[in-house]
């Protein structure tokens, strides 16, 4: 069973199931992956069905990928959480689900680091901080001049609560000290519908959403939130560039429940790190905006654990709270 649950850029889980071919010594792969169609769930699906088709070709292992949305990516999680160690599911989780929601969440039912071993880091999503054209801000230092002559007067919106634009526009006010007031939605494509319709000003949200909005200037791309520059539009300067420092990259990654037997762990590793150097997958990850990573579990665990008390420390400083 592959399980897909937490959204790259966005928050709802989607539960793949393989079926293994007679012989095979891999027990079936299943787990989480979230995101909402048209938004971050999209992504995580997206990415999913990609890498676990790759996978499939190496382990001889049959992927089916069932969309099981709820509660933001939680009810995904719990079910990764409380499947058997045995190599028959496998989640592909955001960064959300990992590292956001659980610090957000006393009752989140599952915790990210004990109940789950890492696989792999897959793709991170880079955003892009884009405003309606109205918007007296060419670029960001010209957002945080407008910001500081007119303190929480400037809208930013998001797709929810605690999502991955929530948290990038979190950390960019406090890094540059300004204020700014959140306007949640329901996902990132509706987030984006509003800076588009104008009814909210600026707000961060996938670069896979943002290249079709610049060619007839439904937007306008301030910079990005990567440390550098992105490939696909190298004239676009990053928020960095502006406010040092600054850099947040949402992600997603391969996890299994707690317990599954090392060799498992090293046998899909091997299998997803092969499928991401697929020139097919790399180009198709590329064109949807994503950045390929890979990696050991080990790399991914110091990442988990980093980019949790990370979180936590903004979500707590912020009280940021559902």
């Amino acid at each position: 069973m592959f399980r897909a649950a937490g959204a790259c850029s966005g928050r709802l889980p989607v539960i793949s199931r393989d079926i293994p071919r007679p012989g095979a010594d891999l027990s079936r792969p299943a787990g989480p992956a979230p995101g909402p169609a048209g938004g971050g769930q999209r992504a995580v699906d997206v990415v999913a069905r990609l890498v676990s088709e790759k996978m499939s070709d190496s382990l001889g292992q049959r992927f089916y990928v069932e969309n099981q949305p709820g509660a933001a990516g939680l009810l995904g999680m719990r079910a990764g959480a409380r499947a058997a160690p045995d190599g028959y599911t496998v989640v592909v989780a955001n960064d959300s689900v990992i590292t956001m929601l659980p610090n957000m969440k006393a009752d989140a039912g599952y915790d990210p680091l004990k109940d789950f071993l890492p696989v792999t880091q897959l793709v991170g999503i880079p955003l892009g901080l884009i405003a309606h054209p109205t918007l007296p801000a060419a670029n960001v230092n010209e957002l945080i001049t407008l910001a500081r002559q007119k303190p929480g007067g400037i809208n930013y919106t998001s797709g929810g609560i605690g999502s991955p634009q929530h948290v990038a526009t979190e950390l960019f006010v406090r890094a540059a000290g300004i204020e700014m007031t959140h306007v949640p939605y329901r996902g990132a494509t509706a987030a984006v519908n509003e800076i588009v319709a104008g009814h909210v000003p600026v707000g961060f949200t996938g670069m896979s959403s943002v290249v079709p909005l610049l060619a007839d200037k439904r937007v306008r791309l301030l910079a990005t939130s990567t440390s550098s520059r992105a490939s696909q539009l190298p004239d676009v300067p990053t928020v960095a560039a502006t406010v040092h420092g600054f850099s947040f990259v949402p992600w997603c990654a391969l996890l299994v429940p707690a317990h599954t037997p090392p060799e498992i762990v090293a046998r899909l590793n091997t299998a997803a790190v092969t499928a991401l150097k697929d020139p097919t997958v790399r180009a198709r990850l590329a064109e949807l905006g994503f950045e390929v990573v890979g990696g050991t579990p080990e790399q991914l665990a110091v990442a988990m654990r980093a980019e949790f008390a990370r979180m936590g420390e903004l979500i707590r400083a912020a009280n940021i709270r559902e």
